[in-house]
């Protein structure tokens, strides 16, 4: 029987990676039909900036992260489209300007010595007890959020002009929903790593709506296909000696290609 049984810190892996699935099923969601993966992807560059200041400050990284990325939710929920920048211009300007200067602020710290790979990649294998907690408390605050927002997101997604005309507060809404997305690229980054974590979002609800009627059955199916995927992912880290961040992600990759080739349901 033991040699059935996983070390610890394989299960808290697998945890943890499930934790992030749950929370990225119906985010990506509203990602995919939004057509938001730039901003996703802006996030997650910003946080090096949040892994340098946090460093900076003494913090954990994971903190420096959170509030970095709500910083620029803030400003991009705050955005006048009126002040002449294109939305994608101001996206590309504040990616790669958080992103340089996080490398210039590590760069800096030469007393600190800082695993680049494991935040670019992920390092699931390291969660400690203490991170699952943070998963937890992040799962429950951002689906009991989504959970409360969920009609008001499908209709601002739907028709945003007509969301605003039946009474919604349009940007409070995109606010909300911007700033539930930062606090998820702050706890997918120690997990899969800066660069994998929009696809950890992107792919599984990509997966999931080929499949789907409702966007609750798409939402609730993109949960499976990322829970499959870490499952997936961890057993190939295992067995192959792969990194478990990017093993993951192909797995959501592969389960994409098959539902694909799978008849679309009517």
């Amino acid at each position: 029987m033991t040699e059935f049984l996983l070390p610890d810190f394989v299960w808290r892996a697998l945890l943890g990676g499930v934790g992030v699935a749950l929370l990225a099923g119906p985010l990506g969601c509203f990602v995919v039909w939004r057509r938001m993966a730039y901003f996703g992807e802006t996030l997650a560059h910003s946080a090096f900036l949040g892994v340098g200041l946090g460093l900076l400050l003494h913090l954990d990284p994971i903190i420096g992260v959170l509030a970095v990325s709500v910083v620029i939710a803030v400003l991009l929920a705050r955005r006048n489209p009126s002040d002449g920048v294109g939305e994608d211009t101001l996206l590309g300007l504040l990616a790669h300007t958080s992103l340089a200067l996080g490398l210039v602020v590590l760069a800096f710290m030469e007393d600190v010595r800082v695993d680049l790979f494991s935040y670019l990649f992920g390092d699931i294998l390291a969660l400690r007890a203490a991170d699952l907690w943070w998963v937890a408390l992040i799962d429950l605050v951002g689906l009991s959020v989504v959970a409360w927002l969920w009609q008001s997101l499908l209709a601002l997604t739907v028709h945003e002009e007509l969301a605003a005309v039946e009474g919604r507060r349009v940007k409070w809404l995109q606010l909300a929903f911007m700033l539930v997305l930062a606090v998820f690229v702050a706890l997918a980054m120690k997990l899969v790593g800066i660069l994998l974590t929009v696809a950890m979002l992107i792919i599984p609800a990509a997966a999931a709506r080929r499949l789907a009627r409702t966007p609750l059955q798409m939402a609730l199916g993109a949960v499976v296909v990322g829970a499959v995927s870490v499952v997936l992912g961890m057993l190939a880290s295992l067995y192959s000696d792969v990194p478990s961040g990017p093993a993951m992600v192909v797995a959501a990759a592969a389960l994409f290609l098959l539902l694909r080739a799978l008849p679309a349901r009517g």
